[in-house]
C-alpha cells in the first residue's frame, strides 16, 4: 500500500500578508489566494493584460504585473536586483513580496499605463469593450491624467476576419491571448501576429476568414476591444445591459454561458468568466452567435455582478453602490485644491463691481507682460 506523499507549502509574504502556496504557484497566483481568502484584499493583487490562467505559455509580455522582491527566500535572503513580473515568477519558501506598498512598483506601472496607451485610440465613447475593458480599469487605477507623447498614432489597414469578429488592429496591445486562445481550442490556427517591431499586428495569411467552431472566444480573452463581436456591434452599452446565467445542451461545448438582456431581448452571449475575467468554461460559435433567443436556453438566475463595475449601475439602488474613489485620489494627487471660503454673492451691483475689477487686474497684468 504506497503512503500518501504529503507535499510541503511554500510561505511567502505578499504586501505583508503570509499565505501558504504549493510549489510551482507563482506570484500572481498567490496574491490571487489571498483576495480569494478575504475579498477586501482584492486591491493587492497586480493587474493582468497578457497572463491569463487557462491559457498555457501565456503571461510575461505587458509588464504591466512588475512587483518588487524585497527577498528572495529563507535560504538566499537578498533581494532581486529589478522589478519581476509576478505572472511568470515562481514563488520561494520565504519570500518577501512588495507590490502597492512599494512606490517604485507603482511609478513603474504609472509608465508601463503610458506606454500601452502611446497608440491607443481614444475609441471609449464608441468602443463595444466599453465598461468591461481590463486596460480601462488599469488606466484609471494606475494612469495619469496627461500623456506626454506627441507624435502620430500607429495605424493599420483594415482586414476582414470573418462574419463574426470585428479586428481593430489600433487598439490591439499584443497579449497574445487570442493567439494562444486558437492554439489550444482549435486544430488549425489561421491568425497570428505578424511582421516585426511597430510593425507587428494581428491578422491573417492571405485575407483568411476566422471560421472554426470555438473562433469566437478570442472575444472574450481580449482585454481590449481589439476584438469585438459583429453581431453585438453599435447594440447597447454593457451597463445599459442586464446579464443571466443560462444553460442548454450542446453536442461542442459545455452550453454554461451568460446571456445579455436589452429588455426582453437577447443581444449577446458570452463565456462565463471568474472574478479575474477569466473564462472558466469555453463555448462553441452555435451557442454564441446563432442561439439568441430565451427559448433555446434554461435560465438559472442573475449573474454575479461586482458592485464596483460599471455593469451593476443599474442593478442596485444608488445608496449601496460604493463609489469608487480612484478620481478622489487622481485629483488630490495632481490638481490643486479649490478655494471655496469666499462668500457666495448673488446681489447684481457687487457682482459688477466685481468683474470690473478683474478686468482691470488682467488688463494691468498683460501690459506688464508687454
Amino acid at each position: 500500500m504506497m503512503e500518501n506523499v504529503k507535499t510541503d507549502l511554500l510561505k511567502i509574504t505578499f504586501d505583508g500578508i503570509e499565505v501558504e502556496v504549493e510549489p510551482g504557484t507563482t506570484i500572481m497566483q498567490a496574491a490571487r489566494r489571498i483576495a480569494e481568502a478575504d475579498a477586501s484584499q482584492g486591491h493587492l493583487v497586480p493587474p493582468a493584460m497578457c497572463y491569463y490562467k487557462p491559457l498555457e505559455g501565456s503571461g510575461g509580455k505587458c509588464r504591466a504585473c512588475l512587483v518588487k522582491v524585497a527577498q528572495g527566500s529563507a535560504k538566499d535572503t537578498r533581494p532581486m536586483p529589478k522589478l519581476v513580473p509576478s505572472c511568470i515568477t515562481m514563488a520561494q519558501d520565504g519570500m518577501v513580496v512588495e507590490n502597492v506598498t512599494n512606490p517604485a512598483v507603482l511609478e513603474e506601472r504609472k509608465a508601463i499605463v503610458e506606454f500601452l496607451l502611446l497608440n491607443h485610440p481614444l475609441d471609449c465613447p464608441v468602443c463595444d469593450q466599453a465598461g468591461e475593458c481590463h486596460l480601462q480599469d488599469f488606466a484609471y487605477a494606475h494612469g495619469s491624467s496627461a500623456q506626454r507623447y506627441e507624435e502620430e498614432r500607429r495605424t493599420f489597414e483594415k482586414h476582414d476576419i470573418g462574419p463574426y469578429i470585428q479586428l481593430h488592429m489600433t487598439r490591439c496591445i499584443l497579449c497574445y491571448r487570442c493567439v494562444y486562445t486558437a492554439d489550444q481550442l482549435t486544430e488549425k490556427r489561421v491568425h497570428g501576429v505578424l511582421g516585426r517591431g511597430d510593425a507587428s499586428e494581428i491578422s491573417t495569411y492571405i485575407e483568411k476568414s476566422i471560421d472554426n467552431d470555438f473562433s469566437g472566444n478570442v472575444i472574450d480573452v481580449c482585454p481590449v476591444g481589439a476584438l469585438t463581436d459583429k453581431t453585438y456591434r453599435f447594440k447597447n452599452r454593457v451597463w445599459f445591459s442586464k446579464p443571466m446565467d443560462a444553460h442548454r445542451d450542446c453536442d461542442k461545448c459545455s452550453g454554461h454561458v451568460t446571456l445579455w438582456y436589452r429588455g426582453e431581448e437577447v443581444i449577446r452571449v458570452t463565456a462565463r468568466k471568474n472574478q479575474w475575467g477569466e473564462v472558466e468554461e469555453w463555448i462553441c460559435n452555435t451557442c454564441r452567435f446563432e442561439k439568441k433567443k430565451t427559448a433555446d436556453w434554461v435560465l438559472e438566475g442573475p449573474t454575479k455582478v461586482m458592485r464596483s463595475s460599471v455593469i451593476s449601475a443599474n442593478k442596485y439602488r444608488a445608496d449601496t453602490i460604493k463609489t469608487p474613489d480612484f478620481g478622489l485620489r487622481l485629483a488630490n494627487s495632481q490638481y490643486k485644491a479649490i478655494d471655496d471660503s469666499r462668500p457666495f454673492i448673488t446681489d447684481d451691483e457687487t457682482v459688477r463691481q466685481l468683474s470690473i475689477e478683474n478686468n482691470r487686474k488682467a488688463n494691468e497684468r498683460e501690459s506688464v507682460q508687454d
